[in-house]
């Protein structure tokens, strides 16, 4: 008999089949309160980080973005301000935050140029060379099969198409990795419980960031599902990442 697999769960080891199911939890009950959350947990600075994404992925008129894992619509609406004439697909596996982000103002102004859609990063429901940009804003460490979410930008991409991926890394200065894990596990799941009441799901959070391949291993990730020209940028003395790559 083969040995079902595992895989992580912030610091638990669970089985794979258990893990979106747990992750849909979390994001399932975070979601009303998700943004100010974000807002709280980097004091404001994740909107520096998405508008350092933007600037480095440069949209174009008439362009077509995929943003998986897009939850409320942060970056597909700052992707439609600077793209005239683009649309874009907001896919992520937990129709709450999607709900939450039809609810926003942005997402009725840019209405006829976004649609909110259910799915698996490792089961994309589009066609292959659909899309011009793929981007991925602090979901892809929640993926079961990291590799599997990378092989599906990479099929549902246009040739020529480009990734995008902005996670939470590592900082390579090991004192202030230090400062910063302490804030991160004495301060965030506080945070939950008092902002969103789930000190669980900020427990998590925390955890998975821990799990995640620093920035030279995930771009080894990256190049090895077929992306070229594979560069990363990091933010905040690394607390978060950009990695960009190319489908040439």
């Amino acid at each position: 008999m083969s040995e079902e697999k595992t895989t992580h769960f912030g610091f638990q080891d669970v089985p794979e089949a258990e893990k979106a199911g747990l992750v849909h939890g979390v994001f399932s009950r975070v979601a009303s309160k998700y943004d100010i959350m974000n807002d709280a947990m980097s004091l404001g600075i994740h909107r520096l980080w998405k508008d350092a994404m933007m600037d480095w992925l440069a949209p174009r008129p008439g362009q077509r973005l995929l943003d998986v894992a897009g939850g409320t619509g942060d970056v597909a609406f700052r992707f439609l301000k600077r793209a005239p004439g683009a649309s874009a697909v907001v896919c992520d596996m937990t129709e709450p935050m999607l709900i939450e982000g039809r609810k926003r103002a942005e997402a009725e102004r840019l209405a006829a140029s976004l649609d909110w859609v259910v799915g698996d990063a490792m089961a994309l429901p589009f066609a292959h060379n659909s899309f011009d940009v793929y981007t991925i804003s602090f979901g892809i460490r929640n993926v079961t099969r990291i590799p599997d979410a990378l092989s599906e930008a990479y099929r549902v991409l246009k040739p020529g198409g480009r990734l995008m991926v902005l996670e939470f890394s590592q900082i390579p200065n090991d004192l202030m990795q230090k400062v910063y894990d302490l804030y991160s596990f004495n301060v965030i799941p506080v945070m939950g419980q008092v902002i969103a009441g789930d000190r669980a799901s900020y427990q998590y959070l925390v955890e998975s960031i821990r799990r995640f391949p620093d920035q030279e291993r995930f771009a080894a990730m990256i190049r090895d599902a077929g992306f070229e020209q594979v560069k990363y940028r990091n933010l905040t003395m690394g607390i978060a990442a950009l990695h960009s790559g190319w489908k040439l």
